[in-house]
């Protein structure tokens, strides 16, 4: 790999799409800025209605600030903002992280060494106890064979402390969405973020559309960020519940084999079912209700995802980084809690 100082830092655009986030901009802007080696800066603005771009005009003037004219979701806004950016590579970086020095030089380093790595990620700790994952990515992302998205350092709600476990550079399933790394050109080639998930997983869909095409993506155990987490939606949010029970059944029914389409979705609903009448039994009507207009508005949209799902040309699901276990089974009722306690996983 290329010596720090040989890294063409110049060809990184960094991209904080933000959403009336002046609080976070305020306190950590500066560090991005600060750790940034010469890459570009870009912060663009998703139509905020607090004095986000006020601040950042009269505050920051020499970061170029691309202003969309109404609020396109996560997907939508770096769709069209990254139109509008030239550079080898994007990295998609929450306005909630705060980046140490030396957290760009890993990424780049690695991407430039093989052509095949299309994405990778640093490791995802949290800002408010920076010695734990964070829930967005952790270590590397993975997925289990009926789509339930989990990490290294991260399995459901569970995180792990960070004690050095991790620290290699390994394949991952999915790199995530709150600091991704990305190569510009694949990125459009790939249609960019499916903007139908507005928000939540459409990381994970890129990323299995590219495996799917043979690329690499990566988690860097030798960078890291620290994540405030829940800056736009809190865990417990009713339409944060809602995203993830549909973009979760958008993502298998775009992306899995044909072979295994229709008996996974169907389990998959099942399961879904078991997880509303949880929410049910535990008081939580709204996410259960949640549930109920997720699988709603997956029947509603069938006809956007077969054509999206026709775009694809290769549906592929057998991958290393792919856990042919049930994860839900494995961490409520076999108490596997840690990502080192899955049984049978190839990829640790």
């Amino acid at each position: 790999m290329k010596p720090t100082s040989e890294l063409p830092f110049e060809e990184v655009a960094i991209v904080i799409l933000n959403y009336n986030g002046r609080k976070f901009l305020e306190e950590f802007l500066d560090s991005v800025i600060q750790s940034s080696c010469g890459a570009k800066v870009v912060v663009a603005d998703n139509a905020s209605v607090d004095d986000s771009v006020p601040f950042l005009k009269e505050n920051y003037p020499n970061v170029r600030l691309i202003e969309l004219s109404e609020n396109f979701g996560f997907t939508g806004g770096y769709n069209k903002a990254l139109e509008q950016v030239n550079a080898k590579y994007y990295v998609l970086l929450n306005s909630d992280i705060q980046c140490p020095d030396n957290w760009l030089a890993p990424l780049l380093s690695l991407m430039e060494s093989d052509e095949q790595i299309a994405a990778c990620q640093p490791k995802i700790k949290l800002f408010s106890d920076q010695e734990s994952f964070e829930h967005a990515g952790a270590a590397g992302g993975y997925m289990d064979f009926m789509g339930y998205p989990f990490c290294r350092g991260r399995i459901m709600h569970s995180l792990e402390y960070d004690d050095g476990q991790y620290d290699d550079t390994v394949d991952v399933f999915w790199a995530t969405g709150a600091c991704l790394f990305i190569r510009a050109e694949l990125y459009h080639q790939m249609g960019g973020l499916d903007e139908k998930f507005f928000a939540h997983m459409e990381e994970i869909d890129l990323c299995w559309r590219l495996k799917s095409e043979g690329y690499k993506i990566k988690a860097v155990g030798t960078s890291e960020v620290y994540h405030v987490g829940g800056g736009t939606l809190s865990r417990e949010n009713p339409k944060k519940t809602y995203l993830n029970f549909r973009n979760g059944l958008f993502l298998l029914f775009k992306n899995l084999p044909s072979s295994q389409l229709f008996l996974v979705i169907f389990f998959r609903m099942i399961l879904d079912g078991i997880a509303g009448v949880r929410f049910l039994l535990k008081g939580e009507v709204d996410n259960l209700w949640a549930v109920l207009k997720a699988h709603r508005d997956f029947y509603f949209s069938i006809g956007y995802l077969v054509k999206a799902r026709r775009k694809i040309k290769n549906h592929k699901i057998n991958f290393p980084e792919v856990y042919k276990k049930l994860i839900v089974k494995e961490f409520f009722l076999k108490k596997r809690t840690r990502f080192t306690d899955l049984k049978g996983f190839v990829n640790h």
